[in-house]
């Protein structure tokens, strides 16, 4: 299962906020356990991917547009992360499942 991770909005969904590196980090344990593809997506630059998790730096395009074009070219089930209401609805129309951003972030929290 893919899941797309829209990484701005999960990292600011937890005070204190998750650093990058640490919510790539966090994402990789989650995946490994789930058996799943995660693509963490940040706006302009990425932190160093970690093994587990694609890390995709958007440079100039949004994060949300990055990810709306990725969903669109999936042809497999996909998990969309996120609690921004209009990625929701460009990015989520084909999502096997929408997690919020908060809730994915206290889930990977305790992971650490």
């Amino acid at each position: 299962m893919i899941v797309l991770v829209d990484a701005p909005n999960v990292r600011r969904s937890l005070w204190p906020n998750l650093s990058p590196e640490r919510l790539v980090e966090l994402l990789a344990r989650w995946a490994e356990a789930e058996g799943a593809a995660a693509i963490a997506v940040f706006d302009g630059p990425a932190p160093e991917p970690v093994d587990g998790v694609e890390v995709v730096g958007t440079g100039t395009e949004s994060a949300d547009d990055w990810i709306t074009r990725k969903a669109a070219e999936l042809s497999q089930p996909y998990i969309l992360v996120t609690s921004d209401r209009e990625l929701r609805e460009r990015a989520g129309g084909n999502a096997e499942r929408i997690v919020g951003g908060g809730a994915f972030a206290r889930e990977l929290s305790e992971l650490g």
